[in-house]
């Protein structure tokens, strides 16, 4: 299905979490959540917003404090879907969490696991997707340009991140995630549409949306291989360096192209989004009527009362 012409373009965001969805509009956010078959759970608190101060909306320092923040919600909202699925299950405790719970008590085992997510969380991608392409790049020898080999690296890159994206893409835990994800996108598309949020008219709205991470991601390795493009330092350790150097950097010129794509309609803004809304046939799957009724809930706690203060 294509991507779904909308009427408006709003500002809530969403998130495929572990059987539930999370949606957050700017007074509320609200997580749903449904083990198949049995009731949705529902979390709904105020829209917290982090204070950086004015120098935190300048354009690129802008993309970077917002990439943070998401991650830093999004891994508590993600941490909160898989407590509230494990409840009742009888799965022995690592030795890891019997550690944890030894040493740590309440807000404080919960900030150290939140921050041990967040170090995870951060750290394998960049492993993966930044410093292992750099480190395999580092066999091709002195003897090729370094534009060259900037190319070769930024493929592997490419090429590492789509093999990640597709292996996952059939676990089967993972795919349940990715229909969610699919219903999140549909949900917001039907709502940007202007029509009545029914399981039936979500279901004929697109699963692909312009304004996706999974664009942001991927326009994040198109950008790092012309950024990386301008070092020429030929020793390998020294390139790794730069490059994670130069990541906060890239984030935040590739949020203000995603972004830049997002806010306008036009033959430059649908070129550049054909790459990202082409991976989210891989990020994201047709739901169940079921999965749409969670992410129509989510959707329906968090749409303001004024009806253009969501606008994008």
């Amino acid at each position: 299905m294509s991507e779904q012409k909308s009427c408006k373009k709003t500002s809530i965001a969403g998130q495929a979490l572990i059987e539930g969805i999370l949606m957050r509009g700017p007074k509320k956010t609200a997580i749903v959540c449904r083990k198949p078959g049995e009731e949705m759970v529902v979390k709904e608190e105020p829209t917290g917003t982090m204070s950086h101060g004015a120098w935190a909306r300048l354009p690129v320092i802008r993309g970077v404090v917002s990439f943070w923040d998401s991650m830093k919600f999004g891994m508590s909202a993600l941490m909160y879907s898989a407590d509230f699925i494990d409840e009742g299950e009888s799965e022995p405790e690592s030795k890891f969490d019997q550690w944890l719970e030894k040493h740590f008590e309440g807000e404080k085992l919960e900030k150290v696991m939140m921050g041990t997510a967040l170090v995870f969380g951060i750290c394998i991608p960049i492993v993966l997707f930044i410093l292992l392409p750099t480190f395999l790049a580092g066999f091709l020898g002195d003897g090729l340009p370094h534009i060259v080999r900037n190319l070769i690296e930024g493929c592997f890159r490419i090429c590492i991140f789509l093999a990640f994206i597709y292996f996952t893409s059939k676990q089967n835990d993972v795919h349940r995630t990715y229909m969610f994800h699919g219903a999140e996108h549909k949900t917001i598309a039907c709502y940007e549409a202007g029509k009545e949020l029914t399981v039936e008219n979500v279901r004929g709205c697109s699963r692909l949306h312009p304004r996706c991470g999974t664009s942001f991601l991927f326009m994040v390795m198109i950008i790092s291989i012309l950024f990386f493009s301008l070092f020429s330092w030929s020793n390998v350790w020294v390139r790794m360096i730069t490059r994670l150097a130069m990541l906060p950097v890239v984030a935040g010129i590739s949020y203000e192209i995603n972004r830049f794509a997002g806010r306008h309609d036009n033959a430059l803004t649908n070129l550049l989004r054909k790459p990202g809304l082409a991976l989210q046939r891989l990020t994201t799957a047709e739901p169940t009527d079921d999965m749409m009724e969670v992410a129509i809930e989510a959707m329906n706690r968090v749409i303001p009362e004024n009806e253009n203060e969501d606008n994008w």
